[in-house]
């Protein structure tokens, strides 16, 4: 025993060694060990339970203050959202490829509207209509409005607070800069572009990540190596191609496998009335060969199929932007193939007539029908032309052989597969 200067610590005012190191000689009691411990848990249990309920009212309560705001927003375009749901067809989704991801059969894109054309909050609001719609695919680049489009985006899927696993984002990268290592696809390009991308978007990764063309100049391993790395990293979920030839694609595709990488699961075409053969003869056969899948752009053409053009080229349209680049749409509007097109296209707005729909419905539901096409990129810069395009989806059952047929018929232009070549 030892002394203590504590009256109390034990016999004769010793401490014992069982009082010095809180050692107990009687054993304690399990059970009231477990109680415990089981009231810590049934307590750590309901703060869970309450949390997660305050989460699924926070969300019911957030989705309806959007559902109040899409009525709103109709109610000044003068669209009322009774017209609006009966314009609404449920959404189609469709794989991506032969890939498991599934994604909307019309996207939005943001290629000269977001940052440039329209507001930053009619891109807001286009947006809300195709979320809301059903829309998942949300597409832009890093060189759209140099930059400024991935910014907009970022800002409204922030400012949304959407689930980030309920849409897909897609970026594409060449031309990121002036300086000669900011643009092409090298290993240093595609890595630093995509961080450059994520930074505006605000996101930690994207969904798809494309080669926005191919780069003559960078090895097609490097490519390849590059876009495989930047999954891994968990910059990205997958890499596609945008206006590659069915050649490089394969190309890409046999490297991948000859080296244990990730080949490109989808490739960005320009796709309408006018445009047919990859999409209709080489993607096909892609697809059915190593399941690259087809996201097309330019359902209408920039507008030509609207019928916009037929009475010369409006102010307000994107062959009479001062931007440069787009020179080349008024030039083609005003050539002799541009106006026998407009005159064919003034057939297809009988056809669409006849149907109950308007020329742009026709001609997207068009595109829609086409084997290996995962989804059609819509283009617009107000919520009429959105609205009006998300009324293609009714279109689809339409799409009969016979309809095609007289479609192919006025058009002209169907082009052939090389089995009905060789026929």
């Amino acid at each position: 025993m030892f002394a203590g200067g504590r009256g109390d610590g034990g016999k004769g005012g010793t401490f014992s060694v069982e009082d010095l190191y809180g050692i107990s000689k009687k054993p304690k009691s399990s059970s009231s060990t477990w109680e415990t411990t089981a009231k810590s848990g049934s307590r750590r249990a309901e703060q869970r339970s309450e949390s997660e309920l305050a989460t699924q009212i926070l969300e019911a309560a957030h989705r309806l203050v959007e559902k109040r705001r899409l009525t709103l927003y109709l109610r000044e375009c003068a669209i009322s959202l009774t017209d609006y749901e009966a314009e609404r067809t449920a959404m189609i989704y469709r794989n991506l490829g032969k890939s498991g991801l599934r994604v909307s059969c019309l996207g939005l894109g943001t290629w000269v509207t977001f940052g440039s054309q329209i507001s930053d909050e009619m891109a807001e609001n286009l947006m809300t209509i195709a979320y809301e719609a059903g829309v998942n695919l949300f597409d832009t680049a890093e060189v759209y409005a140099s930059g400024r489009a991935e910014i907009t985006l970022g800002n409204i899927v922030k400012k949304k607070r959407w689930r980030r696993s309920s849409y897909v984002v897609t970026t594409k990268i060449y031309w990121g800069g002036q300086a000669e290592t900011e643009r092409g696809l090298s290993r240093k390009h595609i890595i630093e572009g995509l961080r450059g991308s994520l930074s505006r978007l605000q996101l930690d990764y994207v969904d798809i990540v494309f080669a926005n063309r191919n780069d003559v100049n960078s090895p097609m391993e490097e490519i390849v190596r590059a876009m495989t790395f930047v999954i891994n990293q968990g910059m990205a979920m997958y890499w596609g191609t945008s206006r590659w030839s069915a050649m490089e694609i394969m190309e890409a595709y046999s490297v991948a496998r000859q080296f244990n990488l990730i080949p490109p699961v989808c490739e960005q075409a320009e796709y309408h009335y006018f445009q047919r053969d990859k999409v209709e003869v080489q993607l096909p056969e892609l697809y059915h060969k190593i399941g690259v899948g087809a996201m097309t752009w330019s359902p209408l053409a920039c507008g030509l199929i609207t019928g916009k053009y037929s009475e010369g080229v409006p102010d307000i349209s994107r062959a009479n932007m001062k931007v440069q680049g787009y020179q080349w749409l008024k030039e083609r509007v005003n050539s002799e193939e541009g106006r026998k097109q407009l005159a064919k296209i003034k057939e297809l707005h009988l056809m669409a007539d006849r149907l109950g729909c308007t020329a742009a419905q026709l001609a997207i539901a068009w595109c829609l029908r086409s084997e290996g096409v995962s989804s059609v990129l819509m283009g617009v810069s107000n919520t009429d032309q959105l609205v009006e395009n998300l009324g293609a989806l009714r279109l689809i059952s339409q799409m009969t052989p016979q309809t095609v047929a007289e479609i192919d018929s006025l058009l002209g232009n169907k082009p052939h597969s090389k089995k009905e070549s060789r026929a």
